[in-house]
């Protein structure tokens, strides 16, 4: 039995914040230390590393859920299914739902439960339940959907990530320009075709011995600032580093397991973290296989998007699917592989065939 995606959507929130909007920032060291090198520069240099030249907020009246909802929206109504039959909807994200100007994360109820309420489904046989799994999280959503899938537990299930990155983030803290607002959703069914379509093969990994931390809640750089309130903190050489020695095995193990030769591989869908990371990710992936990176094969939108998170992947995807990336498109038959690396930390990768 194979299971595929049937239908695709994401919601991309409509306020955008460029690069200049940050020029008048207060960055701080750790230490809470002023820098000598002036926002310009440092925006600059942010840019050239991370390729992000803008990115989305979500307006102050919508919250991570709402923005699932919309996504959902659209995936089924591209699935062209009745949201009643649905069995399971999966809804991963790393913060629960933060209210603008609030200091309060809210999971209760659930994320996914509080999409099935606006979704309107009755049927009490459908689990909404969320997961938490870092960047990954999409990605692991629609592995474990696969498993119900082919346990015969499931026939529709409906798999979101969302997030509002832009209410956790310190201002003060330069890593805040990197994060941003969305949400990307699919629905996976079993195979009614002969066609060799759907998921091939997956891989997924936690590292917590010495990794457990890279990424972390910690107190604002503004020692004015309340200690008390927490703020998304990474390890950015050390995910780096982490990221271009683990992600390419995964993506590897996964390719290997598909038993597909990477000739045949026509796109890659990697979390949009960092332009020059997720670049530097492929070269390695190409390495292990003495082959060099073919032209087009990975698609971005990190440009103007930024990294949202859990919706980076799916959102993308659907983005490539709509035709509405320049120069990316996906024919019937093309293999691709879907990667992700975050907070955990945690990685995987699903070989993938239209």
């Amino acid at each position: 039995m194979r299971v595929v995606i049937t239908g695709t959507g994401c919601y991309i929130p409509t306020i955008k914040k460029d690069n200049s909007k940050f020029s008048e920032s207060q960055f701080l060291n750790t230490d809470g230390s002023s820098f000598e090198t002036e926002n310009t520069v440092i925006i600059e240099k942010f840019k050239s590393i991370t390729g992000i030249e803008e990115r989305r907020y979500a307006e102050d009246h919508f919250n991570s859920s709402d923005l699932g909802f919309f996504a959902a929206q659209k995936a089924i109504e591209d699935a062209k299914i009745d949201p009643e039959e649905l069995d399971y909807i999966i809804l991963s994200h790393n913060f629960g739902d933060v209210k603008s100007g609030a200091i309060q994360s809210d999971i209760i109820p659930s994320l996914a439960t509080r999409v099935k309420h606006l979704l309107g489904i009755k049927n009490p046989n459908c689990v909404a339940y969320d997961i938490l799994f870092g960047c990954p999280g999409w990605i692991e959503g629609v592995i474990q959907a696969k498993a119900f899938i082919k346990a015969e537990m499931a026939k529709k299930i409906l798999v979101i990530g969302a997030e509002t990155l832009s209410r956790v983030i310190d201002k003060h803290d330069r890593d805040s320009m990197i994060y941003s607002d969305g949400a990307g959703a699919c629905i996976l069914e079993p195979s009614t075709s002969s066609d060799e379509n759907g998921i091939l093969s997956h891989a997924s990994q936690t590292f917590s011995k010495d990794e457990a931390y890279h990424l972390f809640f910690g107190k604002s750089y503004n020692k004015e600032e309340d200690p008390n309130i927490r703020y998304i903190k990474m390890h950015g050489r050390k995910i780096y580093e982490f990221a271009l020695t683990q992600v390419p095995k995964a993506m590897k193990f996964a390719l290997d397991e598909s038993n597909i030769p990477i000739e045949d591989v026509k796109k890659i869908f990697i979390h949009q973290a960092n332009e020059k990371m997720d670049e530097a990710i492929l070269k390695r992936f190409y390495k292990l296989y003495k082959k060099p990176v073919p032209e087009k094969i990975m698609p971005m939108s990190i440009h103007t998007l930024g990294n949202s998170s859990v919706a980076t992947v799916p959102t993308l995807l659907d983005l490539v699917l709509k035709n509405k990336l320049e120069d990316q498109t996906l024919e019937k038959g093309d293999v691709i592989i879907l990667a992700s690396v975050g907070a955990g930390m945690n990685i995987n990768a699903i070989v993938y065939r239209y």
